[in-house]
């Protein structure tokens, strides 16, 4: 008897000890339990192993320290209208500046002031090794091309003009028709006396696109519109652009748009004076005259000569034609609406669906404008 109180005692003190210990496990609960968490834990400690390399390497990408461009070296030739011209000289150089902030590169101008300068401008860039010439404008294409012919290492781009097809030349061409018919139908809706201006620069197909496109918006806006024309034959000349506007205000024009460079910046001056709207070009015009221009025509000539840099710098550069449109926001009417109504406003937002929809197709040739508008156009037949 003695003997198996013992035993029990000794059972008991056993299972209190078991039980203290922790290691007693509830004999209601699953076989499963302990064995479900265990492969949980084991699955989740690769994935945080495959985490930790991912990590190191963004982290690693993003010290990583950006390319050294400070060695890439952009020229840029104006044409006789100067950097100053608040126009397509003006904006390239822009597009150059911004350029060099943002990629770190050297840049230059050399300014022409005669014809002559082009081919002592563009070699003195090729002898001091720069990595681009840019020359702006059609009427460097002779020099450029040149140029080019005698130093098939040096690579150059040309703005508004696609003749040269070598492979050290890139041509930077825009859509300047699409630009330049909105604000023809601008101009068009605008005018309470039926009759508005237009000022070009110099003849040309390149230029001759402005009248084209200028004319077709007037028209398609108001068909009873009269468009007076003349040809400055000068970029450099505001005293010619000034003359022309009072020649077109004595005949009733109360809105003078001119692509003429810095001629332009006596259109703008000539319209002040006259107390009539300027459409300016190339550029947003509007600081020249707020209350005086309308609107501009605006061509991205210094997104072109930026990517062109960039691409230089990426060795990415292709040659050929490069072509600037409204549909990739390469041309369009100024941001600086404060002088436009919002009926026109709301047209010209409906006019540029249509012309990236294809709907309308402005004209670039004097075919096609002869055929859809018959000989309104006059400054091509010089």
């Amino acid at each position: 008897m003695k003997k198996k109180l013992v035993s029990v005692l000794l059972a008991c003190t056993m299972a209190f000890a078991l039980v203290a210990c922790g290691g007693a496990k509830d004999p209601a609960a699953p076989a499963e339990e302990t064995t479900e968490e265990a492969p949980a834990e084991e699955a989740e400690a690769p994935a945080e192993e495959a985490e930790a390399p991912a990590e190191e390497e963004a982290e690693a990408e993003a010290e990583a320290p950006a390319a050294d461009y400070s060695e890439i070296k952009v020229g840029m030739v104006t044409d006789t209208g100067g950097v100053h011209d608040a126009s397509f000289n003006q904006s390239s150089w822009e597009g150059l500046q911004r350029a060099a902030d943002e990629l770190g590169i050297q840049v230059q101008y050399l300014e022409s002031k005669a014809d002559s300068d082009y081919a002592t401008n563009l070699d003195t860039f090729i002898d001091e090794e720069y990595d681009l010439i840019i020359s702006v404008g059609f009427k460097l294409a002779e020099a450029t091309k040149a140029a080019a012919e005698a130093n098939p290492d040096q690579k150059f781009a040309i703005i508004d003009d696609a003749s040269i097809d070598l492979p050290n030349v890139t041509c930077l061409m825009f859509k300047q028709a699409q630009a330049s018919y909105l604000v023809g139908y601008v101009a068009g809706l605008t005018t309470e006396t039926n009759t508005v201006g237009f000022v070009l620069g110099m003849s040309s197909p390149v230029m001759h696109e402005f009248g084209y496109g200028y004319c077709a918006g007037v028209l398609d806006a108001n068909p009873e519109a009269t468009i007076l024309q003349q040809n400055a034959n000068a970029f450099d000349k505001p005293a010619t652009g000034k003359s022309a506007v009072v020649s077109m205000v004595s005949n009733g024009a109360d809105i003078v748009f001119h692509a003429a460079g810095g001629t332009g910046n006596g259109v703008i001056e000539g319209c002040k004076e006259n107390k009539i709207w300027a459409i300016g070009v190339d550029k947003d015009q509007s600081p020249d005259g707020p209350e005086t221009v309308l609107t501009s025509a605006m061509k991205r000539v210094d997104n072109a000569s930026y990517e062109a840099s960039k691409a230089v710098c990426e060795g990415t550069l292709q040659s050929g034609v490069i072509t600037y449109d409204l549909a990739a926001g390469g041309v369009d009417i100024a941001p600086t609406t404060t002088n436009l109504s919002e009926d026109a406003l709301k047209a010209v937002e409906e006019v540029k669906a249509k012309i990236i929809s294809g709907e309308i197709v402005v004209p670039e040739t004097k075919d096609d404008f002869k055929a859809a508008y018959g000989d309104v156009y006059t400054l091509d037949e010089e």
